[in-house]
């Protein structure tokens, strides 16, 4: 049951992510969950740890992981960015 709510709260965190970075572009769901898992896992426990609220579900996690993937995925959209250019030369 634990693995199912990290891939759901993994996909919606991802979403959210998504949706605050590229509102025009159609979702990847799989970028969106890994996205969403990595920032939560990171954002989230820097972001709880920092606040000393723990492990526990509190909101200082909850922006942490959205945070965490915002930048998961901007790191994402550079290193695209990079490979695309690269190519083209």
């Amino acid at each position: 049951m634990l693995i199912l709510f990290l891939i759901v709260w993994g996909m919606a965190v991802g979403w959210i992510a998504h949706w605050i970075v590229n509102r025009n572009e159609p979702v990847n769901w799989t970028e969106a969950l890994i996205a969403g898992l990595v920032g939560s896992f990171v954002g989230g426990l820097i972001a709880s740890l920092i606040a000393g609220d723990g492990l526990d579900l509190r909101p200082s996690g909850i922006i942490g992981s959205i945070v965490g993937a915002v930048i998961v995925l901007l790191i994402v959209q550079m290193i695209r960015g990079r490979s695309r250019s690269a190519g083209r030369r």
